[in-house]
């Protein structure tokens, strides 16, 4: 199930929906082929399932009441002896047919994504990420494209939380992870990894992006701090990787390397480096 959904996520919006349409439009033609006699109603959960489990399962309930409208004319179309209260009666059982398994989806997908997301921040959290990342590194060494992982620690925050309170550390943290969000192309995956440190991966981006990228968060950051005059700064390491074949864990555990770097020599700064396979190790770049 889960290599299913690796594969909905990976797929482009139009060709699910195209699919969608397609699995959607062919029960219903089956249905209305075979005539009243045989009945497809366990056939329209396919179409229902499948946009629950590829968009979400909000549309998968939109499909819901479209799949009983479908059966309804199929019946109107295909009955000798038209009924009004009888077509009714039927849409509304098959309505609540088609929308129990909906439902069910849905309170799924919320508890999937509560597995996967910081409480406080809502930016994912390291388990997750760890996956997303696995697959990019996969798609890496598939197409030969390069990414890029950042590891972005808050300076002297143990120090801030424990002069102003928690309370305010944890706005900090909002604050931080939505301003990244805003910032960042909507394809970058955001992630706490920590309890003040943070995660970005960003596929498809070679070494000149990623330090158009992240200078540009760097400095937008920065500036929004200094508005609300809190008094934090980042240490920050980015490692572009062309079709590495390591481990994520060791991808993070060199990215995380970089960033001790820029805290040990004098913080609120960026370390940037690059990774191939043919030298296995990384280059920092002026």
């Amino acid at each position: 199930m889960s290599e299913i959904l690796s594969w909905l996520e990976q797929m482009g919006k139009i060709p699910k929906t195209f699919l969608g349409i397609f699995l959607l439009v062919g029960v219903a033609m089956l249905d209305f082929f075979t005539g009243a006699e045989l009945s497809f109603s366990l056939f329209y959960l396919i179409p229902i399932a499948f946009f629950s489990f590829a968009f979400s399962a909000s549309v998968g309930i939109g499909v819901a009441f479209i799949s009983a409208a479908l059966w309804l004319l199929v019946d109107v179309l295909t009955s000798t002896h038209p009924e009004t209260f009888a077509y009714l009666w039927n849409s509304i059982i098959r309505l609540g047919f088609f929308l129990l398994p909906a439902i069910m989806l849905k309170s799924l997908e919320q508890e999937r994504i509560h597995a996967r997301t910081d409480y406080l921040t809502g930016a994912i959290n390291n388990r997750y990420f760890n996956e997303l990342l696995e697959r990019e590194i996969e798609r890496s060494l598939r197409y030969q494209h390069p990414f890029t992982i950042a590891f972005i620690d808050m300076d002297n925050f143990k120090t801030i939380n424990d002069t102003f309170g928690h309370m305010y550390g944890d706005k900090m943290l909002r604050t931080i992870a939505e301003s990244m969000k805003i910032h960042l192309r909507k394809t970058d995956i955001i992630a706490r990894v920590g309890g003040d440190e943070f995660a970005i991966l960003l596929p498809e981006t070679n070494p000149e992006e990623a330090r158009t990228a992240m200078s540009n968060l760097f400095s937008k950051i920065a500036e929004e701090m200094s508005t609300k005059k809190w008094p934090l700064t980042f240490s920050v390491g980015v490692l572009t990787l062309s079709a590495p074949n390591i481990s994520a864990d060791k991808i993070l555990g060199m990215v995380d390397k970089m960033m001790y770097v820029v805290k040990n020599n004098g913080k609120n700064n960026i370390k940037y480096a690059t990774y191939t396979n043919e030298e296995k190790i990384t280059h920092p770049q002026s």
